[in-house]
């Protein structure tokens, strides 16, 4: 096991004892962002985007 699936394993371990589970997709954005494909602050960026245009009724 390499250095990123550790630290997402660790970090899907946390989030499980909440109830709160990493989906697939944000272990491949956790992934790109530990091997320098995506920059942190474009992947926070690229989500708030997503989703501030989300209406709440």
């Amino acid at each position: 096991m390499n250095k990123s699936d550790r630290i997402i394993n660790n970090i899907n371990a946390t989030m499980s004892m909440e109830d709160m589970p990493l989906l697939k997709e944000d272990k491949e954005r956790l992934r790109e962002c530990l091997e320098g494909k995506v920059s942190y602050e474009d992947a926070i960026n690229k989500l708030i985007k997503q989703y501030a245009h989300k209406q709440v009724n």
